[in-house]
């Protein structure tokens, strides 16, 4: 009897513990989903309807471009409102103030660049239809904060904060994030000025290649292809940039249609306008172009005064204070010196140097998007594009006529007796800026006779170009594997371009593994190295992950690189970790000039046996078990959510095995995270409703939404969806004028 109380009274405690739970998910989870269907109430000029597809895009249907904008920033805020706010806090520094001293580091970063300082200085420069168009989309992300208050979702609650008002300010930031994220050649100048001191100047030079090869074309990855080379005869064009992946995807899918506007594709969250899509005439995609617009100036400066010499005359830096507030703490004091070149650092061996970077002055910022996304021709495109301030892209183009183009666009330094690849003397005035290179004069390609136009970050400035060029130009490899595959045949479809998107053949690491067998071969067998170099030998070149070769000749490369650094600058091996590397050692492996080895085949051998030996203390000793994706696996993690004990993985996506590499189309590389494909974009302009598109994850960042990671699927195993635009199923959520 006693029993059966106490197991009744148990189940009682289940069921109530139960009904708790299912309340709080309620609460915090299902209440703060969007509302997709029905009617809401805003101040628009008109009714406006919001269709959104199985995929939960926004399609939007209003009486105005800026009723227009309105609906993108509510809609965008409904899924996205705490990616944004991190988006706005990273580029401000100001996550310590939600994470406590654990972000100082960072925030004290971004507060070098300044980038609050500089957003509020654009915001005020903005012509007046920017800033219309920005302050509707402003309007529309406060709208939705207004009306729900006690309806935020969940990482406000667990954060214990409300956000305050959306602003022009944080558009203009999130902007600057993107900028400072592509622009990083600063980090470069300083690495190779650390090979230098005690290096050969010659053989450091040639270590980082400013050129690889010949840059065929114009040119992460983007082409079109001409109607000669597609089934329809009608143009076709793709766009895959990479960026560092993340939970969410940093794009957002939005279709827009407003008397004037009527455009599809990749939005940023937090941002009005598409960046990468089509319109009813034209298509578009962007990738990043490269070109160095950062330069460090070794200043002779008192930091204590903040004096300096320019020119033999003595100035006064700018000091510039400000608190970061530290939750759980006291606010951290930071001082901040800015010279005429821009905001101090100190780094490589305590000298004092600033950074001038083209996005730290206020007056090189617009915002085209919006004329870009309305454009109707090759001339109206590039026409908006003179506008573009940067950061620097290669812009490819397709339109419903039968025409494709290129065009480079920016805000690039012309550079007086220097070309930007180390620091220089501050104090002298002979190295300064002298303009930017005139928009007439960048790369630009329209019609050409190949009927290809591809891009994969290349250098696409000529040798004998007038200005001076410098930058962070990608090797050729995964440019001549598209312009290989998209040359191999004709009748080409979207869904054939899925193929050379998800490509993973590497000609770098192919290369590679064929000089070591080379040279295990010349040399004779070697103990234990027998199964290795059978795998090597059988291999093509497919960096796949579940292969063990891609595993073997990634460590190979490793040691080989360290290698040749050390003897272009002895004891700085490990610091030479340039990006475009591989291109610069298949020359030197080419070539094998007496400089670099007296004896390469025994160079290649000591680096395959490292490797193996590497290889087998990380994967085990049997070299055929091991798995190129165990090297590298993906963990999508929630910001917030992941990191809560024991269900934090629950919110997560990963950890995945990865194929690819930096030198694949289908591009992989490390960096603080990994870096991949974040968007796969494919316009078919003879009929826009064969076009394909989708982002890595899913549109909302809520976890209980349906389209939280509804796309992951598909991502992961190469596969798309139709991009809706004319035809377009789903629920209806009506806008009707007034206020809630």
């Amino acid at each position: 009897m006693l029993l059966n109380r106490l197991l009744k009274y148990i189940n009682l405690l289940v069921a109530v513990l139960l009904c708790i739970a299912l309340a709080v998910v309620y609460w915090f989870g299902y209440r703060v989903l969007p509302k997709t269907s029905g009617t809401i109430h805003a101040p628009l000029s008109a009714h406006a309807t919001v269709t959104r597809d199985s995929l939960g895009v926004p399609h939007i249907q209003a009486s105005s471009i800026e009723d227009a904008l309105f609906l993108q920033g509510y809609v965008t805020a409904q899924d996205r409102l705490f990616q944004m706010e991190l988006l706005r806090r990273l580029a401000a520094g100001e996550l310590s103030e939600l994470f406590g001293p654990a972000a100082l580091e960072p925030d004290r970063d971004a507060r070098r660049f300044r980038l609050r300082r500089v957003a509020e200085e654009q915001a005020k420069r903005l012509d007046p239809n920017a800033r219309v168009w920005l302050t509707a989309y402003a309007r529309g992300v406060n709208y939705f904060m207004e009306t729900h208050q006690d309806a935020l979702p969940i990482e406000f609650t667990l954060q214990r904060y409300k956000p305050r008002p959306w602003s022009v300010v944080d558009t203009l930031l999130i902007g600057m994030q993107m900028y400072r994220t592509l622009t990083t050649t600063w980090q470069d100048d300083i690495q190779k000025m650390q090979m230098l001191r005690g290096g050969d100047a010659a053989m450091v030079n040639a270590l980082f290649p400013v050129r690889s090869e010949s840059d065929f074309q114009p040119g992460s990855n983007s082409w079109a292809v001409s109607g000669k080379r597609t089934a329809s005869g009608k143009p076709i064009l793709a766009n895959d940039p990479h960026l560092e992946y993340g939970l969410p995807s940093i794009w957002y899918l939005i279709h827009l249609q407003a008397p004037g506007l009527n455009v599809a594709g990749a939005s940023i969250p937090g941002a009005p306008s598409v960046v990468s899509g089509h319109n009813d005439r034209i298509s578009w995609g962007v990738t990043n172009l490269g070109f160095d617009v950062e330069d460090l100036y070794i200043e002779r400066m008192n930091v204590q005064t903040g004096q300096y010499l320019f020119q033999g005359q003595v100035q006064q830096a700018r000091v510039e204070r400000e608190l970061i507030p530290v939750k759980g703490q006291k606010p951290v004091e930071m001082t901040t010196l800015v010279t005429r070149h821009g905001p101090v650092w100190t780094s490589a061996g305590n000298q004092i140097m600033s950074l001038q970077w083209v996005a730290g002055n206020a007056g090189n910022f617009s915002f085209p998007w919006i004329d870009i996304d309305r454009a109707r021709n090759w001339e109206e495109f590039r026409q908006a594009l003179a506008g573009y301030g940067g950061p620097g892209q290669n812009f490819v183009y397709a339109d419903v006529d039968g025409n494709i183009g290129y065009q480079a666009a920016g805000k690039l330094p012309i550079r007086k007796n220097f070309n930007g690849d180390i620091p220089v003397d501050g104090s002298s005035g002979q190295f300064e800026w002298d303009g930017f290179i005139p928009f007439e004069e960048l790369p630009t390609a329209y019609n050409p006779p190949s009927g290809m136009v591809i891009t994969a970050n290349q250098n696409p400035f000529p040798a004998d170009y007038k200005y001076p060029v410098n930058g962070k130009f990608a090797s050729y490899y995964r440019a001549h594997q598209i312009r290989d595959l998209l040359s191999a045949k004709t009748g080409w479809k979207p869904e054939d371009m899925l193929v050379v998107q998800k490509d993973v053949y590497s000609g770098l690491s192919d290369f590679i593994a064929k000089q070591v067998i080379a040279a295990y071969d010349k040399r004779g067998a070697t103990p234990g190295l027998a199964d290795a170099a059978d795998i090597l030998r059988k291999w093509n070149g497919q960096m796949e992950k579940d292969e063990p070769a891609p595993f073997l000749v990634s460590l190979i490369y490793q040691y080989l690189r360290k290698a040749l650094a050390e003897r272009a600058s002895p004891g700085k091996g490990l610091v030479y970790d340039y990006a475009p590397a591989g291109a610069a050692i298949e020359r030197i492996l080419r070539g094998r000039p007496r400089e670099w080895s007296y004896d390469y085949d025994q160079l290649l051998l000591r680096c395959f046996v490292d490797a193996v030996e590497e290889g087998r203390r990380i994967q085990g000793k049997n070299v055929t078990k091991w798995r190129y994706g165990s090297y590298v696996e993906l963990t999508l993690r929630n910001p917030i959510l992941g990191q809560l004990p024991w269900v934090g993985k629950y919110f997560n996506i990963g950890p995945v095995p990865m194929s690819g590499s930096p030198t694949t189309v289908k591009q992989l590389t490390r960096t603080s995270g990994l870096v991949g494909p974040s968007l796969r974009l494919i316009d078919d302009t003879g009929d826009w409703e064969r076009s394909l598109e989708n982002i890595t994850t899913g549109q909302s960042g809520q976890f209980l939404s349906s389209h939280y990671r509804d796309q992951w699927d598909a991502y992961y195993l190469g596969r798309s969806f139709p991009m809706r635009f004319g035809k377009v199923d789903g629920s209806v959520l009506r806008v009707e004028v007034g206020r809630e």
